[in-house]
């Protein structure tokens, strides 16, 4: 490819890009500073060579996966955030009351936000995160704090009403059996040691051991589901893309992200952010999957954009990177 052809698929991406129109010979005139016949041939040029492709709508010309593929391996350069975008980012990080799991997500969130992409996370399965502590805080005789410490350093609070007949000390005697015997229990195990270890120990303890048993329970199953190791940001954002205005599409797509085993494919264990444009990722032919994987104060796991892959490539690279940088500084 000689440095005008560059020039041109350059212009052509980033035009379409911006705006989704298939772009014609005519409006590069000025820009690439030749006649709209050279452009035309040099249109044709690339087209034959795969990078270009003809809409059925436009006699103008719009990039193929080979010609984003080109674009992102040979031209494009990583576009400058502004300050307001970087001030965003590096306030959540400098909360020194958010654990780095939150962060991240609150993070993924603004990304959303400011690309219009759906946005992923994937941490480590619960299994690689156990139990570490259990208290019991009363706040009166019938309303108590239940707080779950987990081993990468996530702590959750819930308030809890103490059932009817209940000794908010027996409360507290079950939670001491708990911290006992189910401390260093994977989080995903801890439901099921509950039946079959705790729930028989307190049988004899509590006279209310139903009650107190299925409060526990409760707790568990809600810190469990609220902990899930995949978070989204801007999930419907797909829906705004002009690409995905069929149904078919649409509902293509929010069936593969409501798919746990599908999403999970999108996990990386590369160094740096890589790019996967349609048939390269394993999540759907007609997106792009930008991502990258981190690790850094015992937490660890990917963060991704998915869009369409007339995707604003330069900008979600700078903004994965500079997270990344805020993550693992």
């Amino acid at each position: 490819m000689n440095e005008r052809q560059k020039l041109l698929l350059k212009e052509i991406v980033e035009s379409y890009i911006k705006d989704a129109h298939p772009v014609g010979s005519k409006a590069l005139v000025q820009k690439l500073k030749c006649s709209s016949a050279t452009i035309r041939n040099e249109m044709s040029v690339l087209e034959d060579l795969g990078y270009l492709e003809k809409t059925h709508t436009s006699s103008g010309r719009i990039p193929s996966k080979k010609g984003y593929k080109y674009y992102v391996d040979n031209i494009m350069k990583p576009k400058e955030l502004n300050g307001e975008e970087m001030l965003k980012l590096e306030t959540i990080f400098s909360n020194t009351n958010l654990v780095i799991s939150d962060a991240i997500k609150e993070c993924m969130e603004i990304i959303s936000e400011i690309t219009n992409y759906t946005s992923i996370v994937l941490g480590k399965d619960s299994e690689y995160n156990t139990l570490k502590q259990l208290n019991i805080i009363p706040i009166d005789e019938k309303k108590l704090v239940v707080l779950l410490v987990v081993s990468n350093g996530h702590v959750e609070n819930k308030q809890v009403i103490v059932p009817d007949d209940v000794d908010v000390r027996e409360i507290v005697k079950v939670s001491e059996i708990i911290n006992k015997h189910l401390i260093g229990t994977p989080i995903k195990e801890v439901s099921s040691k509950m039946e079959f270890e705790i729930k028989p120990r307190i049988q004899t303890l509590i006279k209310e051991y139903e009650s107190v048993y299925a409060m526990f329970q409760n707790v568990f199953n809600d810190f469990a589901e609220k902990n899930s190791s995949v978070f989204y940001g801007g999930r419907t954002n797909m829906l705004k893309q002009p690409e995905f205005d069929e149904v078919d599409k649409v509902k293509n797509i929010m069936e593969k992200l409501e798919d746990y085993e599908i999403v999970k494919k999108i996990e990386s264990n590369e160094d740096g952010v890589n790019i996967y444009i349609g048939e390269e990722n394993e999540f759907d032919k007609d997106v792009t999957v930008v991502k990258t994987s981190y690790k850094a104060h015992g937490e660890e796991g990917t963060i991704a954009i998915i869009g369409p892959t007339r995707m604003e490539y330069d900008k979600v690279v700078t903004l994965l990177e500079f997270l990344k940088s805020q993550i693992e500084r």
